[in-house]
């Protein structure tokens, strides 16, 4: 990425309406017609793009794996001519989700061995998941839930709302529950209200947090009625999921900031995706604007085993490159965690560059940014004056 590219991906900008009739410019702000018209078959979206063979034949298999939709507000971010568009390769299907890979898995975290009670997972001791829904704006093609997301996976999202509730109430040692799915914020704001007053009235839950595209893929959905109905329910975080600068329009950053006014901590997750974001320019395009939308880079996940992934998947060298291409290089508040989520319920794992040298009882030699060793004096066992 040159000085001039680097540039260009740190505008902020509106691509609307880009594939549709200027007519559709006054109803764009409208998030019911942004869901109304999201683009789901294969001759909506040859109308507005030049597939290849690859896209053409995953689209048509894409019915028996995980639905194809995509909003119009990201669809105006695809490249047409370029197959290799890094927004592109994200929402549109190609045939390699059909390939069989035996390392790959129907449920890479293995949630669903941590399931309690139908759509709740409890896998670390002090917090929970609860799967709300299954549906989504706008379907990812790496959706680490692709068994259950969209209503056409192996699996039926059957989350027992009241089960779930009376679970809670009845473990206080859990103190912190992630809303997910799907997305809660395709919820009507009365009935996600209702969903966090009832997590209010049980007295061990601490804070409530919410994972979500819903502010990527459809900004206009974060209306300043849903933002005063959220603050109602602090201490509550929002974690959402954007992976390119590209994502990050000037609408995007609109919605953003109206959650940051209204009290909501932001953090975003990102997936590390082969021919997307594995680079160390555009990643530091991607964590300079998100701070710029008031967003802290809190994740950078390793891209898990999911069916159908492989082609999406990079090493995890590139990711161990990446965070060392930003350690030291920009502000510490712009680095997100590298993770691994251990296969099959190992939970989120730490993965960091080796800075550490060599450590002994008497002294740690420590690496810094520039490859200069430092020596760090372990203390001793005693106070030298009493030796």
């Amino acid at each position: 990425m040159t000085n001039e590219e680097y540039d260009q991906a740190m505008q902020m900008k509106s691509h609307a309406p880009g594939y549709w009739p200027a007519e559709a410019l006054e109803r764009w702000t409208d998030h019911k017609w942004q869901l109304r018209n999201r683009i789901n078959s294969l001759e909506a979206i040859e109308k507005r793009i030049n597939l290849t063979r690859e896209e053409r034949s995953g689209i048509l298999l894409s019915g028996n794996k995980l639905a194809m939709s995509i909003t119009p507000h990201f669809m105006n971010l695809v490249d047409k001519d370029d197959p290799d568009c890094p927004i592109r390769r994200q929402v549109i299907p190609r045939i390699e989700e059909t390939w069989d890979d035996p390392t790959e898995l129907s449920d890479p975290c293995g949630e669903d061995s941590h399931m309690p009670v139908p759509g709740l997972v409890h896998r670390y001791p002090d917090r929970v998941l609860f799967l709300v829904t299954d549906l989504c704006a706008s379907y990812c093609r790496y959706c680490t839930r692709s068994r259950v997301v969209s209503g056409v996976g192996e699996q039926q999202l059957e989350t027992q709302y009241e089960a779930i509730y009376e679970y809670l109430e009845n473990t206080p040692t859990v103190r912190d529950v992630l809303l997910s799915g799907g997305d809660p914020l395709l919820f009507s704001t009365a009935k996600l209200d209702k969903i966090l007053t009832r997590l209010r009235q049980i007295p061990h839950i601490q804070f409530v947090r919410i994972g979500s595209r819903i502010p990527i893929f459809l900004p206009q959905r974060i209306t300043q009625e849903l933002c005063d109905m959220l603050k109602k329910h602090h201490p509550l975080f929002i974690s959402i999921h954007a992976n390119h600068p590209k994502e990050l329009t000037s609408e995007v950053q609109e919605g953003l900031i109206r959650l940051a006014e209204a009290g909501i901590p932001l953090g975003n997750q990102s997936v590390l995706l082969k021919g997307v974001n594995d680079d160390i320019p555009t990643q530091k395009a991607l964590v300079h604007k998100l701070l710029m939308c008031r967003v802290k880079p809190y994740y950078l996940y390793q891209c898990d085993l999911i069916e159908g992934s492989s082609h999406l998947r990079t090493s995890v060298s590139k990711g161990l490159e990446i965070i060392e291409g930003l350690r030291g290089h920009t502000t510490g508040y712009a680095i997100p965690q590298y993770v691994i989520d251990g296969p099959s319920g190992g939970g989120k794992i730490p993965v960091n560059p080796n800075y550490v040298v060599k450590h002994t009882d008497n002294q740690v030699v420590l690496r810094n940014y520039e490859g200069k060793e430092f020596i760090y004096p372990e203390p001793n066992s005693a106070p030298a004056f009493l030796e």
